[in-house]
């Protein structure tokens, strides 16, 4: 870009800025639910699912009352799924898929079967990995995955039929092959933006998604067992949250639109990238990096106390006053899955010889909902969600930070493809809220006028 460019392109940012600002007293005043939430937090309905739930609060007598967190994938709660697994010896991230998708319990030959069309097609098409990967590698791994995504439709042999039976193909093929895809962008970004080593894998049709995704990255295709259980569990508790979740909610709104299974798909990976929404976790690394470097006793609670109220007070980190990873739109009490992260991470960390930062976590998850009260004096319930230990794990697994968020989205394909499939059996309405226009029709002005 020319230096004349940018500085014309400067001017009508400045301008489209200053033309957009709008009174937030107006929100108030026709009653406009910002983020699609009440006054009072919960979350407007705009549909019914029988995909997920998430409970964090009852409502009695119109207030909202905490209680402790549940996460529930078509009526069980996943605590039942991961205890089982865990009992079993179980890889059980596919259990959790065929019971998102089918809305039941696999029997063992069942779940074998699945297992076995699952591994039968993780390879990509021919082709795929050199012309739609290889020679447009990008920066940003969850770019790559939505284009990805968009490229598989000219692999389809039958991309538009929206039949059931065809979309449900669409999906399981995705499910399947979205740990491939993320692996291959991640070998080519490291290649054409690292300066690294490139290493291309097949994936192997008898292994699970957990262990696929390890062999993918790693150099020499190796993990242990611990790891790749580790995994598998992080991808069943990433795996749904309710319809109402940004982007399983732009797979509704999308679907209802009555386009293919691969944009509606792709919309949802772009509403994941998002540092709100999937790219959370990848924020309290570098929150956590920050306080590493800038506290020097991370066993002394005042002095992490201290630096939080600074980062509350936006004189540290990033100047935003949030302490990340903590904080939700439904948990209170607790969210389940940084309660079960968090106690996979005390064993890994003292595996690891990671003890004191994660004993420096656990300070923060104590103490920085106190900081947070000080500061805006409100009542509402804070807890540590999922992001505030996720990144933990990932990184004790040796799993790089730019994979953070696309193994969030080969997690997530899972609880997407059960909402696109309820949206188009039962929703059969396109979305259209209501916006309030604030602009005054205006008299047009001549060209020469003007």
């Amino acid at each position: 870009m020319s230096d004349n460019e940018s500085l014309f392109i400067g001017r009508l940012s400045m301008l489209a800025e200053r033309n957009d600002p709008i009174d937030q007293n107006l929100y108030q005043k026709f009653d406009v639910k910002r983020g699609l939430r009440n006054s009072n937090g919960t979350g407007v309905l705009v549909g019914l699912t029988s995909v997920g739930d998430v409970v964090g609060y009852e409502m009695q007598d119109g207030q909202k009352v905490a209680i402790p967190g549940r996460l529930i994938y078509r009526g069980y709660n996943v605590e039942d799924l991961i205890r089982d697994a865990e009992k079993t010896n179980q890889f059980a991230y596919e259990q959790c898929v065929y019971l998102l998708l089918f809305g039941e319990l696999p029997t063992h030959e069942a779940l074998d079967n699945f297992r076995t069309l699952l591994g039968a097609k993780r390879n990509l098409p021919d082709n795929f990995t050199e012309d739609m990967i290889m020679k447009a590698p990008s920066s940003d791994i969850m770019n790559k995955l939505a284009r990805g995504v968009l490229a598989s439709y000219s692999y389809d042999a039958n991309p538009e039929d929206r039949s059931i039976s065809n979309i449900l193909r669409q999906c399981i093929e995705l499910v399947s092959r979205f740990s491939t895809l993320a692996a291959y962008a991640y070998q080519a970004k490291r290649r054409f933006y690292d300066g690294k080593s490139m290493y291309i894998h097949n994936p192997l049709p008898e292994l699970s998604t957990a262990e696929n995704f390890l062999r993918l990255i790693r150099n020499d295709k190796s993990y242990t067992d611990e790891e790749a259980k580790l995994l598998d569990l992080v991808l069943i508790l990433h795996a749904e949250h309710g319809g109402g979740n940004n982007s399983s909610f732009t797979v509704h709104v999308v679907s209802s639109s009555d386009t293919d299974t691969y944009s509606a798909m792709a919309a949802a990976v772009g509403s994941l990238k998002g540092r709100r929404h999937g790219g959370a976790n990848i924020q309290v690394m570098e929150m956590m990096d920050d306080v590493k470097a800038n506290v020097k006793d991370w066993s002394n609670e005042n002095e992490v106390r201290e630096y939080l109220r600074k980062i509350v007070n936006k004189e540290a980190f990033n100047r935003t006053g949030l302490i990340y990873g903590l904080g939700h739109a439904v948990y209170t009490v607790n969210d389940p899955r940084a309660s079960l992260l968090r106690d996979k991470a005390a064993h890994l960390a003292e595996v690891k010889g990671l003890n004191e930062e994660f004993e420096l976590y656990k300070t923060i998850e104590r103490i920085g909902p106190e900081v947070l009260y000080e500061k805006k004096g409100d009542a509402k319930r804070i807890c540590a969600n999922v992001d505030l230990y996720s990144g933990f794990v990932y990184s004790m697994l040796g799993i790089p930070r730019e994979l953070f968020t696309p193994l969030f989205a080969v997690s997530r394909i899972a609880g997407w493809s059960a909402h696109r499939i309820e949206e188009i059996v039962a929703g059969g309405r396109i979305y259209r809220p209501g916006y309030k226009s604030i602009c005054q029709e205006r008299t047009y002005v001549p060209i020469d006028e003007r």
